[in-house]
């Protein structure tokens, strides 16, 4: 009988703080049930004082906050600081940028499914479906994969269709001449494009995503809007974006390339601005571009400005036929024939006019990188990997009906179903989360850590279902030639896990590292008040938030324990009979996540080199 006691005593102690019940109440109702136990359970009494001594130590820190303080979260503050391995301002943009959605409820270990499900369906437009079944299919019809690859460029009139048609402008609002589409019919275009052809997808997605369009909407002047964003919603310029350089790839703060403030002339007169000298590669668009968008740092040795000398990284449009400009040369992608190449200045000189949102904006550039990266990672590359993922399902289904061995169809074998499997698997999984992420974009949201996520999971699960298909296809998918429609996907598999932030360090560095401290309900808060000035404040302020961590890690441990126990069984959870089950697997594992993320922050610390070797696993959780 006693063990029964012992039993509910742990059992209800687990239930409460699942329930995430209020700290003072809760030791209420265990003191409560102490005394039930020590009249009605003839429990020995050294039981029973052990079971006090613990209340009361768990109590005593509740109650009496300046005890708590002195000897508990003050030292737990010196040793915070002291792990918290240092962050430049670099570092501390990168974090802040974007927004947080619905992914913060992952990180939370209770996900709230009724507010995920309470947002709207994404929908097409009357003009935005039109689009797609007029222009779009049109675009399609007017190429083929093969005879890209063996032009190495886009057909002529598949050049002047994209920009009659506003392709370029799909994100360009309608008062400047463009599509002003919504993120859900870009990502819908795009993936429909990357079905036909990943060149001309890639052609298309590049003006729509991280780049001077996107840029001037959000920092531009407004003479700036004016003069430019007409000009690339019809096409008359065609823009690139050059920030990746043959020393400074994902770590981009690291770019050596540079702009010096000084006085030099601008169409016959003397005009302060910057001296710039550059080198960059890997630039699509870059051969054929007449805009060019350039980062880099900034710098005002002659104190023209004020007294400060590193200005800090900074973003300026140039026209390519600007002097000392050299662009053109192309590199060859693994064989892909969208245009991609360097580009390099030497004493180029321009107006501080030049500056994206001027001379205001001077500095500034890493930030507006960060707040405007996410929206096209969230689109462009995650409707890229759908559209393989679809197009494979498509091709492998129907090859794997009409080719036959043993007089037997492929799809009749349980390994090619298996391979079949997977690729719809994928495509189910990916088309829903693409949907989900241009929904967020279109309710206002920068989801830095979603996109990232997205980014990742439905570029490596695209090149899955590329591999699998290759598997099933055989010496069909190896030959090259106009008929075959695998090859070149294949090859250009690896270029989509490359580009906008190479998935192993997406995977270590954002999706965990970055995703951990954004979307945690107390860590981003907790770091900030660790560099506050006023000591004696932030220590009252972290000792608050500090109470509520460890609430929360206890609640997470007990959610993981009761879930799994099976007791979770017994609460609400949305959906039918068929779903419910699902999502109570996912109620269980979120909690042990959260747990697991908390465990190993605290654990690892400011240790970057282990905390780099178990990101990989958290990150694919």
């Amino acid at each position: 009988m006693l063990l029964l006691w012992i039993l509910v005593l742990v059992v209800g102690i687990a239930w409460l703080a699942h329930r995430r019940i209020d700290p003072l109440p809760a030791l209420g109702i265990v003191a409560v049930y102490l005394l039930a136990m020590g009249i009605f359970s003839h429990a020995p009494g050294w039981l029973l004082l052990i079971l006090w001594v613990v209340l009361a130590a768990v109590a005593a820190p509740l109650l009496l906050p300046d005890l708590r303080r002195r000897y508990f979260s003050a030292p737990m503050f010196d040793w915070f600081q002291k792990t918290l391995p240092p962050m430049s301002e670099t570092e501390r943009d990168a974090i802040d940028a974007g927004t947080v959605w619905w992914d913060g409820e992952l990180f939370s270990g209770r996900p709230d499914w009724d507010l995920l499900l309470a947002y709207p369906k994404v929908q097409l437009t009357e003009e935005e479906q039109a689009f797609l079944d007029g222009p779009t299919e049109a675009l399609c019809a007017m190429v083929s994969d093969w005879q890209i690859g063996q032009a190495m460029d886009l057909p002529p009139e598949a050049w002047a269709h994209i920009k009659e048609h506003g392709f370029f402008a799909l994100i360009i609002p309608k008062e400047y001449g463009g599509k002003g589409f919504s993120a859900y019919a870009h990502s819908q275009v795009a993936m429909k494009l990357a079905t036909r052809s990943g060149d001309l997808a890639s052609t298309v997605m590049v003006p729509n995503s991280l780049g001077p369009a996107e840029l001037l909407l959000h920092y531009g002047t407004d003479e700036q809007r004016d003069h430019y964003l007409p000009r690339l919603a019809r096409g008359d310029d065609i823009p690139c974006f050059a920030l990746t350089g043959p020393l400074a790839g994902s770590d981009a703060g690291a770019m050596p390339d540079t702009g010096v403030i000084c006085k030099g002339e601008w169409e016959g007169q003397e005009t302060l601005g910057l001296r710039l000298n550059w080198e960059k590669r890997y630039i699509t668009l870059g051969p054929v571009a007449t805009l060019l968008g350039l980062a880099f740092k900034a710098y005002d040795p002659d104190h023209l400005l004020g007294d400060e000398e590193d200005l800090g990284i900074s973003l300026a449009l140039i026209p390519t036929d600007t002097p000392g400009v050299h662009i053109g040369r192309r590199h060859l992608p693994l064989g892909a024939a969208f245009m991609n190449g360097p580009n390099w200045g030497k004493d180029v000189f321009i107006p501080l006019d030049f500056l994206i949102g001027g001379q205001a904006m001077l500095g500034k550039g890493w930030m507006m990188l960060m707040n405007c990266l996410s929206v096209g990672r969230s689109i462009s590359l995650p409707a890229v990997g759908t559209g393989a993922a679809k197009f494979t399902s498509l091709v492998t289904g129907q090859y794997a009906q009409v080719r036959e061995q043993f007089n037997v169809p492929l799809s009749a074998f349980e390994g090619i179903q298996e391979a079949m499997a997977r690729i719809g698997g994928n495509a189910w999984m990916m088309d829903a989360a693409r949907m989900l992420t241009a929904n967020a974009v279109d309710l206002g949201e920068k989801p830095s850590v979603l996109s990232a996520i997205l980014k990742y999971h439905l570029t490596e699960r695209g090149r899955e279902c590329i591999s699998h298909a290759m598997d099933v296809h055989g010496g069909k998918g190896i030959i090259m030639g106009p008929n075959n429609y695998l090859g070149r996907s294949w090859q250009g598999a690896p270029i989509f896990i490359t580009v906008e932030g190479a998935n192993i360090l997406s995977r270590n560095l954002m999706i965990f590292g970055q995703g951990a401290i954004r979307c945690h309900p107390f860590v981003l808060k907790e770091m900030a008040l660790a560099s506050r000035e006023d000591k004696d404040q932030a220590l009252v302020e972290f000792d608050a938030l500090l109470l509520k961590h460890i609430g929360f890690a206890l609640s997470n441990a007990a959610s993981t324990l009761v879930l799994n126990l099976g007791l979770g069984h017994f609460e609400k959870a949305p959906g039918n009979a068929l779903s419910q089950g699902y999502f109570r697997a996912l109620n269980r594992q979120a909690a042990a996540f959260a747990l697991l993320a908390d465990l190993s922050m605290m654990l690892l610390g400011g240790n970057s080199n282990a905390g780099n070797a178990c990101r990989p696993a958290w990150a694919t959780y």
